[in-house]
């Protein structure tokens, strides 16, 4: 049985510790073990936490969390018999950012053999990854359905001032407690929403990018994606209601998207230039303080902003000669210097990562440029087949009461526009901003994106 028939019939079903051999050559497996999710979910711990060797527990939060469920892990835990410190973050928004790891080390018992972060996405970052550099296990309580990140085996963390997926450990068991997730913030619901909507990008630019670059691809786990949100789609109008089924489904979609990327090595899945948008602003904040929202209601309104640009894409009509002359023309020093300019001081570590990958050579060019034309109509084919409307996109946005445009968190398209252009220097995987540059149109076409919205919304 296939990956994508496990999953549509009961998502613990992909847990098999031997993993999955795929026609596409690889052996798909994850390092979890159990997911617990029902209500009561809680309950659970003590149990989990034994099962995954733990004796001696670190428990990781923030004043939120604490509130919705770690006071309450803590005196579980207590009850039981397991030993137990904590360190519980006194910011209420905390950032995932190399400081905040740095204060989990400093705090850390050292004593305990495991972690158990009760949170959602930016706690869980930090809790993977702080488990990975000291060497012990982790467990995640989720307060959330706020980001797909959660079974994954990476943490999206600012490091050095650069949004990076960085490896940290997979978690050895997920706790959802549906009636605590029920409680949760409406906004976070949203966030959620917005990250599964995100895959209908990310789906497309893993196919183009295998297409022009050779990048690795799996029509089964792209499969798993596309599962994962076409059951949360369903939902959108119970989970504007609050439905606690549609929430679990929400959780599971996001849990099948972490799987994914688990199974693939690589966040590519899940990920295109629509959370670039989320990771440019997030960046920026964190340097100028210019208005930032969570990660998922900002990828919700780049899935928008992405799809408003691969609709001009789908237009187009390469021209190698126009493109060649448009690279030869590109000054890098000159876009370095703008770089510089606009993210402040992690704009100069991303400077340095291109002059080690070197996506601008124009030898590498060259060779993007021929499998672009020569692939064209198969490229405009991926996009219709991927990517809905720019009206149904913002319309199940609407319909979940989340955020459309940039606008909505404070944000000019300005800043969009911007964002974009750096989107293809944030990592060296292959999208939209990159595409257009190696036909020569970057410029062209980012000039005229969004002009007038500002005046109207």
């Amino acid at each position: 049985m296939g990956i994508v028939e496990l999953a549509s019939q009961n998502i613990h079903g992909l847990l098999n510790a031997e993993g999955f051999a795929c026609p596409c050559g690889k052996i798909h497996r994850t390092e979890v073990r159990e997911l617990v999710i029902k209500p009561g979910a809680l309950q659970e711990i003590p149990r989990v936490v034994r099962s995954a060797g733990g004796s001696r527990v670190f428990l990781l939060a923030d004043p939120n969390t604490y509130s919705a469920a770690a006071r309450r892990v803590a005196v579980l835990l207590e009850a039981a018999g397991v030993p137990h410190s904590s360190f519980i973050f006194q910011e209420e928004h905390v950032q995932a950012t190399d400081g905040a790891l740095a204060q989990v080390l400093e705090h850390f018992t050292p004593e305990s053999d495991l972690i158990l972060g009760v949170g959602s996405g930016t706690i869980n970052d930090i809790g993977k990854l702080a488990a990975k550099v000291l060497g012990v296990g982790y467990i995640c309580a989720a307060t959330a359905p706020s980001m797909d990140g959660f079974i994954s085996s990476t943490s999206s963390m600012v490091m050095r001032g650069i949004k990076e997926s960085v490896p940290s450990v997979t978690p050895h068991a997920l706790i959802a407690d549906l009636d605590v997730l029920a409680q949760a913030p409406k906004r976070l619901l949203q966030a959620g929403f917005g990250d599964i909507l995100a895959k209908y990008v990310s789906i497309l630019e893993w196919r183009i990018s295998h297409l022009v670059t050779g990048e690795y691809y799996c029509p089964e786990i792209a499969e798993l994606v596309r599962l994962a949100v076409r059951s949360s789609v369903s939902q959108v109008e119970q989970l504007a209601k609050g439905d606690r089924e549609a929430v679990k489904i929400l959780l599971e979609s996001l849990l099948l998207s972490g799987l994914a990327m688990s199974f693939a090595g690589i966040t590519r899945p899940a990920s295109g230039v629509e959370h670039y948008f989320s990771h440019v602003w997030e960046m920026r904040h964190l340097e100028f303080g210019t208005p930032q929202d969570f990660h998922g209601l900002q990828c919700g309104i780049g899935t928008v902003l992405a799809a408003e640009i691969y609709e001009i894409i789908k237009g187009l009509t390469p021209d190698e000669e126009r493109a060649l002359n448009y690279v030869e023309g590109f000054d890098l020093e000159v876009w370095h210097a703008f770089v510089r300019c606009f993210l402040g001081k992690s704009g100069e570590r991303l400077v340095e990562l291109e002059e080690k990958e070197q996506k601008y050579s124009r030898e590498g060019h060259k060779r993007r440029l021929k499998r672009i034309t020569a692939h064209w109509d198969q490229i405009r084919s991926i996009i219709a087949q991927e990517l809905p409307t720019v009206d149904v996109l913002r319309g199940y946005l609407e319909t979940i009461g989340a955020p459309v445009s940039p606008r909505e968190i404070g944000l000019d398209y300005r800043q969009a526009r911007r964002a974009f252009l750096v989107s293809k220097d944030i990592r060296n995987k292959y999208n939209a901003s990159m595409l257009l540059w190696d036909l020569g149109l970057l410029d062209e076409v980012v000039k005229s994106l969004w002009r007038g919205k500002r005046e109207r919304e």
